[in-house]
């Protein structure tokens, strides 16, 4: 080898060994926490707006809008709230014996459109009554039959004429409740579906649940996959899923099945009487079956609850403040305990103030308006400084979930490279699930391939959590932010990592 040959070698390895080095070059981040009040998709307080066949009103643009934006206060509310969800439920009292009119659907069509136009997203729940006759019968609220609700046959009548409904506004759709049979939707004090409560046999028969089971699953099939059903108890997934004669005693679904497309994965609980009573007036109690009677089972299903819902969405509301100071704040009450242990995603901001006053006069109610459903904080990151054209970037981040739960429905997450000279955005998936990122710290570790479009420059780095559905997956509305300070962009829905790539 020639003498310049070998300077020539030298330098050659000098410069690979610079490269080397400044490719591994990592920058260590930390964020800031934000303890700020915000808005985030399919969690935290809603709002309830009924309306009816007989009295259609519809859903208000305007003031839907103002929902997510302006904090307010609602009802007899001494707290405000931004809110991103709307309780819709419709009462069907003029079509018990009938098919539902085009009329009707189209006037629940064009909800769906008032909803996605304002960045919020719809509880739905359908009922043929919410009166409750009073008077001389066995009941121990002295609720008394006719109820009022309609037959099976129309009500699977009624779910086939919804599905395509369903099927096309699902984007907008957080989450389905059963309704339908008994007073209210409850499942309760029902004409045709067998009556839970003494006025009757004293028990739900296994014919009553397997007219029931019928139309549970009519519901699961006349909703896409990715989106569940809320039922008013846990004995009423049990028997479903393992049919009438199942005990109370039946297992919670694996962690395997959870969030999966399974039949009993996409089965929820909306608990409509949380903390008001040691059993929540009959969430955590047994209306028995055909061989056996009804009694207490408040322990074994609070259990099976607490396992389940892990996997499933949570949601419901207080109704009485008698079971104080058991439903108030710490050191005397257990209303956050509760709220973590059951994984709630949202409750009722108008009913009952009585229970959810309290929570904001001992202290609590900021907490609860922050961790209902997920909270995401971003912790630490490490990223390169510098990379080659279509290299690996190895990405590492902690996050942090303080809320009560984690999503419930699946949506993306994206790494964006946004070029600083252009603006032009790279939009690159990563491979994670956030419907598993339950409470508690997370470690994500990824190498992610920049795409080969992508040429030398400098580009700032972001994270984007955006609907699943493409008709919201650009709406910042329906993007995940982050509890940080300084990370949050409106206009995109982005989330800033704070850190700029340089690409070679």
């Amino acid at each position: 080898m020639s003498y310049c040959q070998h300077l020539l070698t030298l330098g050659l390895c000098f410069l690979l060994t610079c490269l080397t080095s400044l490719h591994a070059q990592k920058r260590q981040l930390t964020y800031r926490e934000s303890q700020d009040d915000f808005p985030n998709p399919e969690r935290g307080f809603y709002i309830p707006i009924s309306t009816s066949s007989a009295k259609f009103v519809p859903l208000d643009a305007v003031a839907l809008a103002t929902y997510r934006t302006q904090s307010r206060r609602v009802s007899k509310a001494s707290y405000s709230i931004y809110c991103s969800l709307v309780y819709r439920g419709y009462r069907l009292e003029t079509f018990k014996d009938s098919p539902l009119s085009e009329g009707f659907l189209e006037k629940v069509r064009a909800d769906f459109a008032i909803a996605r136009s304002s960045g919020i997203k719809l509880i739905l729940r359908f009922a043929y009554t919410d009166k409750a006759t009073t008077g001389n019968c066995p009941d121990q609220y002295k609720i008394c039959p006719p109820y009022g609700d309609a037959p099976k046959a129309i009500v699977l009548k009624h779910i086939s004429q919804l599905s395509p409904l369903l099927h096309e506004n699902a984007d907008v759709l957080a989450v389905f409740q059963m309704g339908f049979i008994g007073i209210w939707g409850e499942n309760y004090f029902s004409d045709y579906f067998g009556d839970a409560s003494t006025n009757g046999l004293g028990v739900v028969p296994d014919s009553s649940w397997q007219a029931r089971n019928q139309v549970l699953a009519a519901l699961l099939q006349a909703l896409p996959a990715d989106r569940m059903v809320q039922v008013r108890t846990p004995q009423i997934k049990q028997r479903f899923v393992y049919g009438p004669q199942a005990p109370v005693t039946a297992a919670a679904m694996p962690a395997t099945m959870g969030f999966s497309q399974a039949t009993a994965a996409r089965i929820g609980f909306h608990n409509d009487c949380f903390l008001a009573s040691p059993d929540d007036y009959g969430t955590f109690y047994s209306v028995g079956n055909s061989s056996t009677k009804r009694g207490p089972a408040t322990a074994v299903l609070r259990q099976y609850m607490a396992q389940d819902s892990r996997y499933t969405a949570v949601g419901g509301e207080t109704c009485d403040d008698a079971f104080s100071p058991q439903n108030d704040c710490a050191p005397l009450g257990r209303a956050e305990q509760e709220m973590a242990l059951m994984h709630y995603s949202y409750l009722n901001a108008s009913y009952n103030n009585d229970v959810n006053n309290d929570w904001q006069t001992n202290g609590c109610m900021d907490n609860i308006r922050r961790r209902l459903g997920y909270r995401f904080v971003l912790r630490r990151a490490s990223f390169p400084e510098v990379v080659a054209e279509r290299q690996p970037v190895q990405v590492s981040l902690t996050v942090d979930n303080v809320g009560y739960a984690s999503p419930y429905n699946p949506r993306p997450v994206q790494l964006i490279l946004r070029e600083l000279k252009t603006g032009t955005v790279y939009t690159i998936p990563v491979k994670t699930d956030v419907r598993q990122w339950f409470p508690g710290s997370h470690q994500l570790n990824f190498s992610i391939r920049l795409p080969d479009e992508l040429k030398s420059g400098k580009f700032e780095m972001l994270l984007n959590l955006p609907d699943a559905y493409t008709s919201l997956a650009k709406n910042p509305a329906y993007s995940i932010r982050f509890a940080n300070d300084g990370l949050w962009e409106e206009q995109t829905g982005f989330n800033k990592l704070n850190h700029t790539l340089t690409v070679r």
